[in-house]
């Protein structure tokens, strides 16, 4: 049975190394998704920040920041603490250097890990 949307957005995101970030237009991609950025959103805003493997901080906007919100419930300032735990500079207002910390991953890489190496 072939992953559901949801499961191949959170295999993309779970990718993401470590002091790098993307934004949720390049994961829908990445994901096969063009053009789906929200439903990215969605699919990680109910990773439970506590308890979940997956590195969703490390998603961010298009323009470079965190997606600040009262709807998130104190997450965007998790998502702030937990990037600036990994090295990636945010000011008070969610901005990050996109550019700088920017992931580039590996073609080859992304459909092995869609297709379970098929």
């Amino acid at each position: 049975m072939p992953p559901t949307a949801e499961q191949k957005i959170l295999r993309v995101t779970a990718m993401i190394p470590r002091g790098t970030v993307t934004t949720y237009g390049r994961v829908a991609e990445l994901a096969g998704y063009f053009g789906a950025a929200r439903q990215v959103g969605w699919v990680l805003r109910r990773q439970d920040p506590a308890t979940t493997t997956i590195p969703w901080h490390r998603v961010v906007n298009a323009t470079g920041a965190i997606s600040m919100s009262i709807g998130r419930n104190g997450s965007d300032w998790i998502q702030r603490e937990l990037l600036l735990e990994e090295g990636i500079p945010v000011d008070r207002s969610g901005r990050l250097p996109l550019r700088t910390y920017l992931w580039t991953p590996d073609p080859l890489q992304i459909f092995q890990a869609l297709t379970g190496g098929q």
